[in-house]
């Protein structure tokens, strides 16, 4: 059963990393001060989160809990990560961000609700430790969807556009990976459609209070298995340091 575990771990390890480090570049340039110092926070935590992630990946492959994380981080080719289109997108303008940062955290909320009941206690307590935080993350980027959807009429044109562009791609999020059926079986894992339904919930009226129209657009059909033009890019800024010196102690 690890083994089927494994690439579901993967994948959430792999989506946090290549978000934290998207909203990284926010740092020096958010609108103000304090969001500043507040989203720099936030992407160090989607990094320590992925950190989690793989070491649980670790635990479930057999690998050294202390150099895995690197080596899955820094050292693998863009086909070989598992990361959703959705989080490789370029940061765009400070709405963008919001918007798409708004619908991973409620994702994330979620799914962590759920993992945290799983029969596999790894997964349950990484799930409870994440939970914490991404209860901020949401309180957060909730926050600045109602100011800005309900704020001027530039405000909530922005937000719109950002909707209107990033939907498409969250299907992608609620595809079944391999083997998920015996791990819903088991009660390690909810299932894909059961976290959608969940989320739905939570995002449709929100978004409408905040005066924000839900897209007509149909869902990319995407597969994590493809990387974007998007991921090599940013992969390319993320591992080159690391690579310079593979065996450098930093």
């Amino acid at each position: 059963m690890n083994a089927q575990l494994a690439p579901h771990i993967l994948a959430l390890a792999d989506d946090e990393l290549i978000l934290g480090h998207r909203n990284s570049e926010w740092c020096g340039h958010a609108p103000i001060l304090e969001e500043d110092i507040a989203f720099a926070n936030l992407a160090l935590d989607e990094i320590g989160h992925a950190m989690l992630w793989y070491q649980l990946h670790a635990h479930l492959v057999g690998a050294d809990p202390e150099t895995h994380p690197d080596q899955l981080a820094y050292f693998r080719e863009p086909f070989e990560f598992r990361c959703a289109h959705l989080v490789a997108l370029p940061k765009g303008d400070w709405a963008f961000t919001i918007v798409r940062q708004y619908l991973f955290d409620t994702l994330e909320t979620t799914r962590l609700s759920h993992y945290a009941q799983s029969a596999f206690t790894p997964l349950a307590e990484t799930a409870a430790k994440i939970r914490r935080e991404e209860i901020y993350h949401l309180r957060h980027t909730s926050a600045w969807v109602t100011r800005l959807g309900l704020g001027t009429e530039e405000s909530h044109r922005r937000m719109q556009t950002a909707l209107d562009e990033l939907w498409p791609y969250t299907g992608q999020l609620f595809d079944p990976l391999p083997g998920e059926d015996d791990l819903v079986r088991a009660g390690w894992l909810p299932a894909s459609a059961t976290l959608q339904t969940a989320w739905h919930a939570q995002v449709i009226p929100f978004l409408e209070s905040a005066n924000l129209r839900l897209p007509a657009a149909k869902m990319r059909t995407l597969a994590r298995t493809l990387p974007s033009q998007h991921l090599v890019n940013i992969l390319a800024d993320l591992q080159q340091v690391a690579r310079l010196d593979p065996q450098a102690a930093w």
